[in-house]
């Protein structure tokens, strides 16, 4: 069986950093996916491309493949800088404001 080991990359509905910062080990599917020729859903005889999972570290994910024999390829996060502003949020309120207020 192969499997990858990802951290998953925030969502693009929210600015926040949730749900990445666990490990995931997802199957690679092993058989395509069919399309019912009746009702036109996609089905597939492969059960493993539905388990997920998740691991507090890169290096327990790892284990886990290992001790069960799992060929996992690892991909690493691409890291983002932050994001900081000199005041934060609190600047699009200020009082002492020098321009004038654009939104």
């Amino acid at each position: 069986m192969r499997a990858r080991i990802y951290r998953p990359a925030k969502t693009a509905m929210s600015s926040g950093a949730a749900k990445t910062r666990e490990w995931v080990l997802e199957y690679a599917p092993a058989s395509a996916r069919e399309m019912d020729p009746l009702m036109g859903w996609t089905s597939s005889d492969d059960t493993q491309s539905q388990v997920r999972l998740k691991f507090d570290s890169k290096e327990a994910a790892i284990d886990y493949a290992n001790a069960h024999g799992i060929e996992a390829m690892v991909q690493e996060p691409k890291v983002r800088k932050p994001n900081l502003r000199a005041m934060g949020y609190g600047e699009n309120f200020a009082t002492n404001r020098r321009g004038a207020w654009t939104h």
